[in-house]
């Protein structure tokens, strides 16, 4: 969920964190409950990830709604069949 800022007539400004389909209602100061209007006082702030943590999480989210079965993580894998590293362990 997004933070956004917000503007008392009474109290000034605060930042309140809200879901993105109520961005544009007005909300009520902390302090005093009055009606506040929604104000932009700072440039957004975007989060960066390098390129490998960005994969991981996009992967992580993925899982996390339909994680793959055996067969389809073996019907996706990019070596051959005579890979070890899907084989048993042999002693």
């Amino acid at each position: 969920m997004p933070i956004y800022e917000y503007d008392c007539p009474h109290c000034g400004d605060f930042t309140l964190l809200r879901p993105m389909a109520q961005r544009d209602d007005p909300c009520n100061c902390p302090d005093c409950a009055a009606p506040s209007p929604r104000v932009i006082l700072s440039a957004p702030g975007l989060a960066t990830l390098a390129g490998g943590q960005r994969r991981a999480h996009e992967t992580n989210e993925r899982a996390r709604h339909a994680p793959q079965s055996l067969e389809e993580y073996k019907a996706k894998r990019s070596h051959g069949a005579g890979c070890s590293c899907c084989a048993p362990s042999k002693p």
